[in-house]
Order: structure tokens, then sequence, then C-alpha cells
């Protein structure tokens, strides 16, 4: 095997041993499962660019040189064909999709058979740290695997085939592929969404663009709001309003609602009238709401109708209407009355009485009713869609079970942030989500570390280093005691709705916060009141006894004031959650801890005296 790192700048030469140039690049021809090397790219004198047929001239390659079997008169150049693609210049340090795993890579070398003595094929692309290493130089590469196969940690090669290889800086719509070739028109829209966000920015737009428009509304429903606005904001007026006539009206609202104003009526005024009249009634609903999630394409029929007449509907339907699960049933005033399901619609006689045969005891909702409420009895109830309805009975649309399950995923999500829980991804910058893993889980330590320096320097070497460390050792407790009066804050946010008659009062919550701020408080001085007694008695320790008693009542007492400012917290979290705004619980401990920081430097500054410790 050879691979194109080890190709690139290799000299060529002619049948007579005279240097043209030096490899620049390879030609492929993209038609096959793997495809031959079709052309060689070289630079000749003045870094001049040449091509040539690789079947017509070359004789023989390795990694020192390619070797022609003609000399240099007889040389004929040509031109990069119509399914012909350069390694190189189209794929190398490359992103790519890889259509198997589902993932964004980024190519480091490309791996070729070599085993003809003229031609070569391409194999796939390397996309693991090998790759790098190679690219770095072969004797690097091999050191590496040998250090890694020594310690049990061998370094495999990460090939991707070329019939899963799709590039994202080509489009590759007009270039003949073979029959195997998998490319993103392949791909489910949930996992095209997943690639384009893996992309970078300026990459994403060109990939959409090789969507036709039905794939286009498909893949924008499953992308993340912003991104889809990022993506939305760069195709033309006549794109967007096409593709957001393709989408389910409640996925058009949520992107629509992420735009603009002015763009958003730019695009209603020129789509649609039915189109854009379903959007504009979701987007007046409240965000959070049933209303806001729902889908106004849901199946009604009079109550009087029969079986026969509910196939005949359904057959009618466009192919792109919303699934249909339930038909509903509405009375002469047109209020809900009932639901059937296709099971019963399979089993009954065509000549049935939908009335008959139809689910009457329903399970409903308002459309002001909280979104993560209706998913709670999607889920509790076992439904597949709920309908909604106005305050006279009269079905406006339904809440489908995979929408309940994004808003149970999202406020599970929002959860975890209040709670501080940090997100991983195991597909790239391992080493940068590691430290902020470390960061994130252990902030405290580097509180102190920062306090003590701070200290240290604010002090300009007046007291004993000893003293200003002794007083400092107290330090943790009061950064970890804050950390954990958020975590207190949080879990209490978590469990109890605000709204809820039988959840605990904002007053009974301070009360008890600073009932156990004072009691926290209370522990930790008299644990360093004992432990003082005993280890400095003697009146030579009177400094260091002063030392550390300032740092101990500084943290007793910033114990307190953490937990007094817990009531702020909680009101904090309910005022954003009331306007649908997120907070972290990781921006809620960097507050709590540096507050804590602030406070104890105060205390026991003021229980020292002017230089020993700030001055």
């Amino acid at each position: 095997m050879i691979y194109l790192s080890q190709l690139l700048g290799n000299p060529v030469l002619d049948a007579s041993g005279e240097k043209l140039g030096a490899v620049s690049d390879l030609g492929i021809a993209t038609g096959e499962v793997f495809p031959r090397v079709t052309s060689l790219a070289f630079t000749g004198p003045g870094k001049t660019p040449f091509m040539i047929s690789w079947r017509k001239y070359v004789e023989s390659f390795g990694e020192d040189e390619i070797r022609l079997g003609v000399v240099a008169t007889d040389v004929r150049f040509s031109y990069l064909q119509p399914d012909e693609v350069l390694l190189a210049r189209d794929i190398l340090n490359k992103q790519i999709v890889d259509t198997r795993g589902m993932r964004v890579v980024r190519v480091n070398d490309l791996k070729l058979s070599d085993t003809s003595s003229t031609q070569l094929r391409l194999l796939g692309a390397e996309v693991g740290a090998r790759g790098i290493l190679r690219s770095i130089s072969p004797a690097l590469e091999r050191i590496a695997t040998r250090i890694g196969r020594v310690f049990g940690k061998p370094i495999p090669e990460r090939i991707i085939a070329w019939s899963y290889m799709d590039l994202v800086e080509r489009d590759l719509s007009n270039v003949k592929l073979s029959v195997s070739h998998k490319t993103l028109d392949d791909m489910h829209p949930a996992d095209v969404a997943d690639i384009i966000e893996q992309l970078d920015p300026r990459l994403r737009g060109r990939v959409f663009a090789q969507l036709d428009d039905e794939q286009r509304a498909d893949a924008m429903a499953e992308l993340e709001e912003d991104k889809a606005a990022e993506i939305m904001g760069d195709l033309s007026e006549a794109e967007a309003s096409r593709m957001l006539s393709a989408m389910d009206p409640d996925d058009a609202a949520d992107l629509v609602g992420e735009l603009s104003y002015e763009k958003a009526e730019k695009l209603l005024r020129i789509m649609g009238v039915e189109d854009a009249a379903a959007i504009r009634q979701l987007l007046g609903y409240r965000d959070g709401t049933a209303g806001r999630i729902m889908t106004s394409e849901a199946v009604s029929l009079p109550e009087a109708g029969s079986v026969a007449d509910a196939v005949e509907r359904l057959r009618g339907l466009e192919e792109s209407f919303e699934t249909v699960r339930y038909l509903y049933l509405v009375d002469e005033d047109g209020r809900l009355s009932g639901a059937v399901t296709l099971n019963a619609l399979l089993v009954n006689e065509p000549s049935a009485r939908l009335a008959d045969i139809a689910a009457v005891d329903l399970v409903t909702a308002s459309p002001e009713d909280d979104q993560e409420d209706v998913a709670e009895s999607i889920s509790k109830y076992n439904l597949l869609a709920l309908p909604v309805v106005d305050d006279e009975g009269k079905l406006l649309g339904i809440v489908t079970v995979d929408d309940a399950l994004d808003v149970l995923e999202e406020e599970h999500a929002e959860d975890l942030q209040i709670a501080g829980a940090g997100r991983s991804n195991s597909s790239t910058g391992e080493g940068s989500h590691s430290l902020l893993w470390l960061l994130r889980r252990e902030l405290w330590f580097f509180f102190w570390i920062v306090g003590v320096a701070i200290m240290a320097g604010v002090s300009g070497g007046s007291v004993p280093l000893v003293n200003t460390l002794l007083a400092s050792s107290a330090l943790p407790i009061a950064l970890i005691l804050a950390d954990d009066s958020v975590s207190y804050v949080t879990n209490f946010f978590l469990e109890n709705d605000s709204d809820d008659e039988d959840s605990p009062s904002m007053l009974g919550f301070a009360i008890k916060s600073i009932g156990l701020g004072v009691i926290f408080g209370a522990i930790v001085f008299l644990i360093v009141s004992g432990f003082n007694s005993v280890v400095f008695a003697d009146a030579d320790g009177a400094e260091l006894v002063r030392a550390l008693l300032a740092g101990f009542s500084g943290a007793a007492i910033s114990t307190i004031a953490s937990f007094v400012l817990s009531p702020i917290y909680l009101a904090i979290l309910r005022y954003r959650d009331r306007r649908n705004e997120e907070t972290s619980g990781y921006v809620l401990s960097l507050v709590a801890m540096g507050i804590a920081l602030a406070t104890f430097a105060l205390v026991a500054a003021t229980i020292t005296g002017p230089g020993i410790i700030l001055v």
C-alpha cells in the first residue's frame, strides 16, 4: 500500500531520467467502487502546472520518484475530465461526510492500492491520527505506532472507503459516480441535519444547496433553531419561501419565529395564502405553549360519516401531509366529539358509522397549556397525538408524539444546564472537552488558587507567607459551600413548580435557606475553635491562631452569606423561566463563588487588621 502523502513532491522523470517536475496531485475516475488514478499533475520549471494521462505515460512509481515511459518531447498534456476529481485539491485536508458513520471528518491522508506496477486505485481516506503523523514524517508515524504497540495501545488506521465519502467542498451532482456511492441524498433527514450541524459554518450552506426542496424542508425541520435561521438567512427569498411551504406548519412557525420581523414578513407575504395563514395562526400563541407546538394538519370528519368516507378522505391527502394517527370527529356545531384510530378503520366494514367505532373519552389540551404538561400527558396516556381545542371545544390542531419528545428532550437539556451539567462531544476536541469538564467539576479549586494569589500579591510581602496560606486554607470551605448553595437552589427549582399550590412559598424557602447557612457557618467556626484550643494552646502561636481564626471566620460568614442569597438565585431562575430564557447553573456557580471569595477576603482582612492579609 502507498499513501498520497508519500507521492506528493516526488520528482517526475522521463524515460531518459530527465526531471520534468514534482508531483502536485493525482486525478481519479469517480465512476468506480475503487477509483483508478487516471491523471498525474505536476509542477514544472517556474512552478508551471501540467497534467498528463497516468495510464498512457506512467511506467513505474514509488515513494521516491515517478518515472514515465517516454521522453519529455513525446509527452502530450491533457485536462481534468468532468468525471474526475483531484485527490489533494478536492479531498486532502478537507471536511468530508462519512455517510456510513453519519459524521463529519477531516481527511488527513489518502490510501492507495499499488498491487500493480503501473496502476493505482484509491482505497479510502485516512481520517485518524496516523494520517497526521505520516504527513509530518513517515518515520514519526512508525515510531508512534511502535510505541503504541509496546504499551498495548495500538494506533489503528481509520479508513473511509470512497463509496462512503461525500465531498463537501465540491458539488458532485454533475459528476458520474458508481451506483454504490452513497451521498447525502440517501440519508435520513435527521442524519443530514446532524451532518450539517457538524460542518464549519462556511460549508453548511454549500451542502444545503445540494439538496432538493423536499430534502431541504425535512432537514431544516431537524436542525437546531439558531443554525436553521442562519442557513435561512443565506437563502434567497424565493428559495426560503418555497422551503417553508414544504415544511409542516409547526416546524415552519418555529423557524419563522427565529427570523427578524422584516425577514419573516417578507417570506410570509410571498408564500401561498393557506400556508402563510397556518403559520401566522401558530405564531399567535406564546412560546412554550401547546398552541405553538401543535400542527394544524389534522384530519376531521363529521361524526355521521362512514368508514368508507374516512378512507376516501385519507386517499385524497397529499403525500407530504402530517402523518395521520387518528381521525377526529366533529358534531354539527364543529365541536370535537371523538377519535377513530387507523386500526379501527381496517377492522370495520366500509358501511360502519364512524360515531359507532370512535373513542369519545378523549384527553385534550388548550392552546395556552404549557407544552411540558402536554408532552407529559402524551407520555402518560401512551398517545400518538393529542388534540388541541379552543374554549368552545372546536378542534384547532394536534400535538404529535414526535413534538412531545422534542419538548421533553429540550426540558431535560434545560434542567441539566440549570443543574450545571456540561455536554460532551466525543467526535472532536476531546482534550479541550476534558479540560472544560475538569474546570466545571472542580471550579472551587481554581477559585482557591486565584484567591491565594490575589491575597499574597496584595499583601506585598509585608506579611509572612505562612500566615497568608494558613488563613486561605479555609477558603475551599467557603467556595464548596457556595457551590452547594447553588445546587440546593437549582434542585428546589427543578422539583417545585412555582405555579403549584402545594409548592413551598418563597418565604418558607428563604427561612430554610438562612437556617441552613447559619447551621453550616456555626459548625465550621466551632470545629476550628476546638482545633485551635488543642494545637495552638501556647502563646507563641498567637499570630498563627489569629490568621487561622480569621480564615475560618471568613469561611463561616461567607457560608451564611451564600445561603442568605439563595432566595435571590431562586427568584432569578423563576423570572427567567417565565420569560422562556435559559439560565446556566454553571454561571450561577461562578457568581456564587465570586461573592464567597470577596466576602471571605473582606471578613479575614477585617478580623486580622490591615497588613495581615490585605493591605
